[in-house]
């Protein structure tokens, strides 16, 4: 098959772009037609009295989890090669970048996720957050401040002999394959999202998760193959959406001397399956902001949004659902510190900051 492709004239990065893309139209479409989305679980949480979108959240993880581990037990991966898995880690960047991406967040009323979903229903606003979030992600990942980024908070700040991940740490204090313990642990995770029975009732709710947690998976899987078939070194990947956006840009600017990767797959896909879902849902339309306060907010959420996850090494999803599913020590850490900023955000933005 892939000697197929490549006699098709498809080099690696190519390949690896379409496995993206194909796992972001299923994104996109899980954010159109499923109602998946980081900031409205947290809102439906907290001021909505449901838990119904966190906990698809959940199950989405538990699946991915499950798949991931799943294949590294069939020898198909080996998530200790994946980009969130390091001999060291940094608590304190996974922190001040999940609550900055977080609040952000909040300001912009979505993340870059969220936002691409509703710039393929047509909301310019979109455009502008997604504009803004991926050139702040590169000033920090790249640009200016890059620098200081890594003086300040060095990615591998604690340093062990177990690879920074759970299933590694499982493993090691138990003396079970690293797999086991990932299997449990997403089988679980899937479990506890699936528990309350009301949760059992929501079947279109149940499909969507399970076929973004399937998405997060693919990613791993097509980029293993890829990386394990082809000629041409290939990283690891699955979807996130900080850098990729930048990426997206760069590659729009400057196609011709630059590959393609799996980001901008990710990216166009989300774009192309959002679009597909709001027109199949008679929902696409044309909007703008209705003043230039909105527009700063938004501005300056998109900002925040891309500085926080350059320093957390990940988005909503980069971190919520892609580096959860091989169970890295940041996942969690950041997940909580973006529900977090987030919380901060949406009762800046409703309450003020004024005392309770």
């Amino acid at each position: 098959m892939f000697d197929a492709l490549i006699a098709a004239g498809l080099a690696e990065p190519a390949i690896t772009a379409f496995v993206g893309l194909a796992g972001g139209i299923v994104l996109g479409l899980a954010a159109r037609l499923g109602r998946f989305c980081t900031l409205g679980a947290i809102e439906d949480l907290l001021y909505g009295a449901s838990d119904i979108r966190m906990r698809m959240w959940a199950l989405a993880v538990g699946v991915a989890v499950t798949a991931v581990f799943a294949m590294e037990a069939a020898g198909w991966l080996a998530t200790a090669g994946t980009f969130y898995i390091a001999p060291g880690w940094n608590p304190v960047a996974h922190i001040l970048g999940g609550v900055l991406f977080g609040y952000g967040m909040a300001l912009a009323g979505n993340c870059g996720y969220g936002a691409l979903a509703r710039l393929g229903g047509g909301d310019l606003r979109a455009f502008v957050i997604v504009l803004v979030m991926g050139v702040a992600a590169y000033v920090v990942l790249s640009g200016p401040l890059a620098t200081a980024r890594v003086a300040l908070l060095p990615p591998d700040l604690l340093r062990s002999a177990v690879p920074a991940g759970f299933a590694a740490l499982g493993g090691h204090l138990l003396g079970v394959p690293d797999h086991a313990v990932g299997l449990v642990a997403g089988l679980a995770i899937a479990a506890v999202a699936l528990w309350p029975e009301r949760m059992r009732r929501e079947g279109r709710a149940i499909v969507w998760s399970v076929a973004v947690g399937l998405a997060v998976a693919s990613g791993w899987a097509g980029t293993a193959w890829v990386a394990a078939n082809g000629f041409e070194p290939v990283g690891l990947a699955s979807h996130s959406f900080a850098r990729p956006l930048g990426d997206t840009l760069l590659w729009g600017m400057l196609a011709s001397g630059l590959a393609v990767s799996f980001g901008v797959g990710s990216v166009a896909g989300v774009l192309a399956g959002a679009l597909i879902g709001s027109l199949l849902k008679g929902h696409f339309r044309w909007e703008a902001c209705e003043d230039a306060r909105e527009l700063r907010r938004q501005i300056g959420g998109a900002a925040a949004m891309g500085v926080g996850g350059a320093i957390a090494l990940g988005c909503s999803v980069g971190q919520g659902l892609t580096a959860f599913s091989v169970l890295a020590y940041g996942a969690p850490l950041t997940v909580a510190c973006i529900w977090l900023g987030a919380w901060l955000g949406l009762r800046h933005l409703i309450h003020g900051f004024a005392p309770s």
